[in-house]
């Protein structure tokens, strides 16, 4: 019986690596296709990456600016005090 089994599984294997199986090779059209799709997709991702930079950046001169101006009024308020101690 095991042999029966081992042979017909032989036999599919045969058969099956008989038959021609579709060309490995792209058409030079299907390879444009993936090409243009690979192009597609990269400049998908690089717009992508370029929006979540120019937000950063935004969001860092932001904070900047919040520090400066909170540094200004610090500063600002501390000459107003030494003026004020040095009239008195």
């Amino acid at each position: 019986m095991k042999r029966i089994g081992a042979f017909l599984l032989l036999m599919a294997l045969t058969v099956a690596c008989s038959m021609p199986v579709q060309a490995q090779r792209m058409s030079p059209e299907e390879n444009a296709r993936q090409s243009r799709r690979a192009a597609k997709n990269q400049q998908k991702m690089l717009k992508h990456a370029n929006k979540k930079q120019r937000k950063a950046a935004k969001k860092y001169d932001k904070k900047q600016r919040k520090q400066t101006k909170k540094a200004n009024k610090t500063n600002r308020t501390n000459r107003t005090s030494l003026q004020s101690v040095r009239r008195n």
